[in-house]
């Protein structure tokens, strides 16, 4: 521990993103990645964008691509804010819009940057625990608070809350903000987008990283009301006006054109994750249901630790999480066909 930090560094606890080793090769299974290469009309846009103008600043505004997302889901282009990643924009949402004399809600087990955000900004947070079959309880959050923020689906279970009873959840929330962090919700959920007209308390957040395999770009963006967005913009402009590079921002256009990429690698993944799941149960796993690119599974009688570790062994990397309630739980990303058949052997070979 340095001599040099100060006080709230000392303090923190910060994320752990998933192992990226590389002692050997092994098929990635433990950080959400999209197994299948981004479109091709991306990185044929980003190779024709390596040129003189990149001793130019990229445009701080992003108009190109907010013009394009604008189009896409049918938005006013003041109702978008470009943030580099889908964890920049949650970030500077923490800043904006949570005050330090009104307590924000999250569930228990979900993506655990947001209390490193809230400890960070020391903003006081409760923490709602999900219920014995890991839904969110979102009645609990139907109560006086400065915010509240659902991923949807969740992370690490996977499971997805229906649009109708999170509009409930907007509307008994009036006066503060509701963010719905949407990150997995192209493996089959369905997007509150469509409501930001209705609603002005409700952002949206999604990211290029997973069903448009641009995790290595670090692109996201949020959606919500004019106001909102300006909220972000306040922020963003007061640490970095230029977060996002000319070439993240080209490619950006571009993948949000090509939607039969888009289509046509989502629909592989969810193929892919119901003949997994049925696997998995087959082995004796029980495997939570899931609307994202991963499944969380359990076995019930080896732990979820040892699995992680022998399957380490053997070359294929899961996500385990050391933590109460979810510590015999694997966390599988869905990958190929050809992947996923390597873990389902790799698994009976250790479950004999």
């Amino acid at each position: 521990m340095s001599k040099y930090w100060n006080d709230k560094v000392r303090e923190l606890e910060p994320y752990v993103p998933g192992e990226q080793p590389k002692d050997k090769k092994y098929i990635k299974l433990n950080t959400n990645e999209n197994p299948y290469p981004p479109s091709k009309k991306v990185i044929e846009a980003m190779k024709n964008a390596v040129n003189d103008d990149l001793k130019l600043y990229p445009d701080p505004t992003c108009s190109d691509f907010i013009d394009e997302l604008a189009s896409y889901y049918n938005l006013d282009k003041d109702q978008i804010f470009i943030g580099n990643g889908s964890d920049e924009v949650l970030a500077f949402s923490f800043m904006a819009f949570f005050s330090k004399d009104r307590k924000i809600l999250f569930p228990d087990i979900s993506y655990s940057f947001y209390i490193v955000y809230a400890q960070l900004l020391n903003l006081d947070y409760k923490m709602i625990k999900l219920d014995e079959n890991f839904d969110v309880p979102l009645e609990e959050f139907k109560r006086p608070n400065g915010g509240v923020i659902i991923p949807n689906p969740n992370a690490p279970t996977g499971k997805y809350i229906y649009i109708e009873e999170l509009k409930k959840l907007v509307e008994a929330n009036k006066d503060s903000v509701v963010i719905i962090d949407e990150a997995y919700v192209d493996f089959g959920g369905e997007s509150m987008i469509k409501f930001i007209k209705d609603y002005d308390n409700l952002l949206v957040i999604q990211t290029l990283s997973k069903s448009r395999s641009l995790a290595g770009l670090r692109v996201g963006f949020a959606l919500g009301n004019k106001d909102l967005i300006e909220g972000l913009n306040r922020i963003k402009n007061s640490i970095n006006s230029y977060t996002i590079d000319r070439l993240a921002l080209i490619g950006s256009v571009e993948a949000i054109r090509d939607e039969e990429h888009f289509q046509e690698t989502t629909k592989k993944i969810i193929s892919t994750r119901k003949k997994t799941i049925k696997d998995l149960e087959g082995l004796g796993f029980t495997v939570l249901e899931s609307k994202s690119n991963f499944v969380f599974a359990s076995h019930k009688e080896i732990s979820g630790k040892i699995l992680y570790e022998k399957l380490k062994d053997n070359g294929v990397l899961v996500r385990h999480f050391n933590k109460e309630r979810i510590n015999n739980f694997l966390r599988i990303t869905i990958g190929t066909d050809e992947e996923m058949a390597v873990l389902i052997k790799k698994l009976k070979l250790i479950l004999r």
